[in-house]
């Protein structure tokens, strides 16, 4: 290629080519193994495969996986029993009424009462398996939160 600086496209190109041409082009690789032959052998028939001997072997290697993945069950079933689930909470009123903290509360904090244990007791908020317990520990502390409204409104006259 030249030093020109204003050059058509078209020199431009012939220049490429005739550059290309110059350098050589390594072959392309060879593959040592005939695909296209085995292919063909394959489905002359003349290859035949026993179908009992694959179902054996085929059997063979999902017996160990099986066993290998019964074992892997067993575990996980240890490692889950082996962690203690902490016991579900209490629904008896007694208990709500002590952690609500009935006994020393004032009335302007039972509103206050109620939202915070909503926000750590509500069903929407625990796991499926504990939300019937959860609702009527709810029920249970906004029926004791109401009555200690009720007595605190009646001592104020």
């Amino acid at each position: 290629m030249g030093t020109e600086t204003s050059r058509d496209f078209a020199s431009l190109l012939d220049d490429l080519i005739v550059a290309s041409e110059r350098t050589e082009v390594a072959p392309a690789p060879t593959i040592p193994f005939d695909y296209l032959a085995v292919a063909e052998e394959l489905h002359s028939g003349r290859i035949r495969v026993d179908g009992q001997t694959v179902v054996a072997e085929y059997r063979e290697a999902g017996a160990a996986l099986e066993d290998e993945f019964v074992s892997l069950l067993d575990m996980m079933k240890t490692e889950t029993a082996a962690a203690d689930e902490p016991e579900p909470p209490s629904i008896d009123p007694e208990t709500i009424a002590a952690e609500l903290g009935l006994a020393e509360a004032k009335p302007a904090e039972l509103a206050k009462m109620r939202r915070s244990f909503a926000l750590a007791n509500h069903p929407d908020r625990v796991a499926p398996h504990l939300r019937q317990r959860a609702m009527v520990r709810m029920q249970l502390a906004n029926m004791l939160i109401d009555d200690a409204r009720r007595r605190a409104a009646k001592k104020k006259p």
